[in-house]
């Protein structure tokens, strides 16, 4: 997504927080776009609401933007994220490229209202074409966690940084798996995989999504519903 696109489509979900809410802050360089225009909101216009965020790191840039940071013990009135990839029509996502799935899911999955920000080029026919889906894991025995992942025909791949192994916040393990793709069962392919001792969650988000504000390169902003 161009600078411009990025901002819009931002600007356009920010737009959705009123006064008083309990908002979800997604994680990821999109968010960040959001995070500068909720900022801007409460520096102008005085907007006052609780942001409660999915990542460390989200926490951290709301806090230096000026946000009121709240606890992921209530459930939020409207929750704004990322995607890596919408499925047209459906608006299934699958997220976790940035590691922070659970976390995203545990409040996209308490709000009343979810909407996410994203470029067109995440707009996609059908999930897991070109994304391999992230499932996160416990580390104890997870070697054995892979195995069974791998029997499924995941193709599963430890998510790896300098060398080491990516630690979420909540200190686990990500399997990449691009041998799921093309998901044609989101729902059962969730079901199962979350059945195997080990798995945290899966990067499958299958709630009902509110809209997806789509930035383009010119600065027009496109709501999928």
């Amino acid at each position: 997504m161009s600078e411009l696109g990025r901002i819009a489509a931002a600007d356009a979900a920010a737009r959705l927080v009123e006064p008083g809410m309990r908002l979800g802050l997604g994680t990821g360089r999109t968010m960040e776009a959001v995070l500068r225009a909720l900022g801007r909101r409460v520096r102008e216009e005085g907007l006052a609401f609780a942001g409660v965020p999915t990542s460390e790191a989200t926490a951290a840039r709301a806090r230096a933007l000026g946000l009121l940071i709240a606890a992921a013990d209530a459930p939020c009135d409207l929750a704004i994220d990322g995607a890596d990839q919408i499925e047209r029509g459906t608006l299934r996502l699958i997220k976790g490229g940035g590691g922070a799935l659970l976390r995203e899911k545990i409040v996209a999955e308490s709000a009343a209202r979810f909407v996410v920000v994203a470029d067109a080029g995440k707009v996609v026919d059908g999930l897991g074409i070109g994304f391999a889906l992230p499932v996160e894991i416990v580390p104890f025995g997870a070697e054995a966690t892979a195995r069974r992942i791998a029997g499924l025909g995941g193709g599963p791949v430890l998510r790896m940084q300098g060398g080491a192994a990516v630690r979420t916040d909540n200190g686990n393990l990500i399997l990449d798996c691009p041998g799921f793709g093309p998901i044609r069962d989101p729902f059962t392919l969730d079901r199962v995989l979350r059945g195997i001792a080990g798995v945290v969650c899966t990067g499958l988000f299958l709630r009902p999504v509110e809209g997806a504000f789509i930035g383009h390169d010119d600065g027009r902003v496109e709501v999928l519903r």
